[in-house]
C-alpha cells in the first residue's frame, strides 16, 4: 500500500541538471578557475551546495562561500526566469493524477529551504505538493534520513506506507536508510548504473511511468 510519494526536485520534477552545470561553469569562470567534468558536477546534484561545491574546489564546504554566493547570484539572474517552463514532460498532468488518487505529496530537496520554496513557487509546483523540505530544515542532508523522516511526519503517513522517488544515488540511500521504498528515475543526472548500485525498489524512464508505478502501488491491499 502506499499513501505518499516523497519527490526530490532537480533532476526528478525539474530539467534542470543542465542548468546546474551551466551555472557551475560560469561560477569557476568568475572564479577564474578551469571548468569541472560535467558528469562529476551532475553526480554532486542533490548534497547541499556548499558540500558539492566545496568537492569540486577540492576543499570542505566552509572554504566554499565565495563559489556559493556567485553560484546563487547567477542562479537568480540566468535559470530563475526559466522555472516556469523547465518541468518535465508529464510532471503537472502526473502530480495531478496522483492528488486526485489520493496520495499525499512532499518535495524533499538537497536546496536550502528558500531556495526550495522559491523553485517550487516558480515552478508553478505549489498546488500539488502539501510539504516542501529543504537541507537546512533537518539536522542532517541526504543521503541521511533526516529530511526523508520529517516529510513522512509532516504527512501524517507511516515509513513503510511512503515511497522516494529521485534521479541520484543520494536520494536513493536516503530512502533505504529511512526504511522506505524508492523509485530511480534515468532521465535525470545520474546514469542508470549508479542508481541500480543503491538498490531502487522501481526503476522509471519518464515521469508517467513514476505515476503508473505509484498509483499501482497504491491500489494493493493493505
Amino acid at each position: 500500500m502506499l499513501d505518499a510519494l516523497l519527490l526530490d526536485l532537480d533532476g526528478t520534477l525539474i530539467d534542470t541538471p543542465a542548468a546546474i552545470v551551466e551555472i557551475t561553469n560560469a561560477t569557476f569562470e568568475e572564479l577564474r578557475l578551469p571548468p569541472p567534468d560535467a558528469q562529476v558536477v551532475k553526480n554532486g546534484i542533490g548534497l547541499p551546495l556548499p558540500v558539492a561545491l566545496g568537492q569540486l574546489l577540492g576543499k570542505g564546504p566552509a572554504a566554499a562561500g565565495e563559489a556559493v554566493d556567485t553560484y546563487r547570484r547567477l542562479w537568480r539572474a540566468r535559470i530563475n526566469p526559466r522555472l516556469p517552463h523547465a518541468l518535465y514532460p508529464g510532471v503537472r498532468e502526473g502530480l495531478q493524477a496522483l492528488r486526485d488518487a489520493g496520495l499525499k505529496l512532499a518535495v524533499v530537496t538537497g536546496k536550502a529551504q528558500d531556495g526550495a520554496d522559491s523553485n517550487v513557487d516558480m515552478a508553478g509546483l505549489r498546488p500539488f505538493v502539501q510539504v516542501v523540505l529543504g537541507y537546512t530544515s533537518v539536522a542532517n542532508p541526504k543521503p541521511a534520513p533526516d529530511i526523508a523522516l520529517l516529510a513522512a511526519q509532516r504527512l501524517g503517513v507511516e515509513l513503510a506506507r511512503a515511497m522516494v522517488v529521485g534521479d541520484a544515488s543520494h536520494d536513493l540511500a536516503m530512502a533505504r536508510n529511512a526504511g522506505m521504498r524508492s523509485i530511480a528515475v534515468t532521465y535525470g543526472a545520474q546514469p542508470l548504473p549508479a542508481l541500480q548500485a543503491e538498490r531502487p525498489t522501481f526503476v522509471a524512464h519518464s515521469f508517467g511511468e513514476v505515476v503508473r508505478i505509484a498509483l499501482g502501488e497504491a491500489r494493493l491491499a493493505p
